[in-house]
């Protein structure tokens, strides 16, 4: 509840900045957690004010203790625009009137990045197996609930597709964000948490000791490359100009390209749509499905209900 109402008190406080004229002259901008404010806030300012240098836009970082506070700063309208992941994204397109218009793109062209289980390097834990059947014994470091490698991804395919409830499978669960879930491994805080392959390549490159520390035990398949949103209701001419520099950032500018590497090893950004979140959609709907199923305590009559209604949104998203 206290968390609840700080939160409401921030957003209370915070400028509503678009409301006159044509085009918004500053905007909030919103930034996932997936390591400590001070990482995110040096390695995205630089680009921050790159965008008020060549659009006049001033755009003041926006960081939240986890994914929900961007959403709800979204539906509220006091965050204009964020970077999210895919399933944080689909939170914020339903509740909140975002829409993707961007893409990250990797260093190496590579659209899509990968979820992972890890584990210290020394650990009697080399595979998902070992893992499920000694679950009682473990401490589980997840991930924040509306992240889409930190908890959706490996919610369903190892946990749902084994048909294991992650809440209970374990002695002790905390959930935190790639960053705190790595160290924790590496310093024997917990015996197993999930992570992805962008967190590990960063900590590989800023704390070289610590991701010695660091074994792999699981992979996902490909998930695709973060989504930039902005709110629907922007002004045109402000959206106009996010996309283009957006799409224009990092291209021939070695300076730029700098920026990007030290972001998260970019390339820079592609256009997309709200279309990129179908597969992770169905992938929330796939695993809503097999809990359904697998819950002795629904009877039958409401379950085939509530399995139809599934089906029918599936279906819907093929369309």
């Amino acid at each position: 509840m206290l968390k609840k109402l700080l939160t409401l008190a921030v957003f209370s406080v915070a400028p509503l900045v678009y409301t006159h004229g044509a085009q918004a002259q500053e905007i909030n901008f919103g930034l996932i957690s997936t390591e400590s404010s001070q990482n995110l806030k040096q390695n995205w300012l630089p680009l921050l004010a790159d965008l008020e240098r060549q659009t006049g836009i001033k755009a003041k970082p926006f960081f939240a203790s986890d994914y929900a506070g961007i959403i709800e700063g979204m539906r509220f309208k006091k965050v204009q625009a964020a970077w999210l992941g895919n399933k944080s994204a689909m939170e914020a397109v339903d509740r909140s009137g975002a829409e993707v218009f961007a893409q990250q793109v990797s260093a190496d062209g590579a659209l899509g990045y990968y979820s992972h289980l890890v584990v210290r390097s020394d650990s009697p834990l080399n595979s998902v197996e070992d893992v499920l059947k000694n679950g009682k014994s473990l401490s589980f470091g997840n991930g924040d609930p509306n992240s889409t490698s930190g908890y959706l991804v490996p919610g369903f395919y190892v946990f749902a597709k084994n048909n294991v409830d992650a809440k209970k499978l374990f002695k002790v669960t905390r959930a935190a964000n790639h960053e705190t879930n790595l160290l924790t491994v590496a310093s024997k805080q917990v015996d197993v948490a999930t992570a992805n392959s962008e967190a590990l390549d960063r900590l590989k490159l800023v704390q070289p000791e610590k991701f010695k520390e660091i074994k792999v035990i699981w992979t996902s398949p490909l998930i695709a490359s973060d989504p930039i949103l902005m709110l629907k209701d922007l002004p045109e001419a402000t959206k106009q100009k996010l996309k283009d520099f957006f799409y224009g950032y990092g291209k021939t500018d070695a300076k730029e390209k700098e920026i990007l590497m030290n972001i998260g090893k970019l390339s820079g950004f592609k256009p997309s749509t709200n279309a990129q979140l179908i597969p992770i959609r169905e992938l929330d709907l796939f695993s809503q499905r097999l809990k359904v199923e697998n819950d002795e305590n629904i009877n039958a009559k409401d379950k085939q209900a509530k399995l139809a209604e599934i089906d029918g949104k599936l279906a819907a998203l093929k369309n």
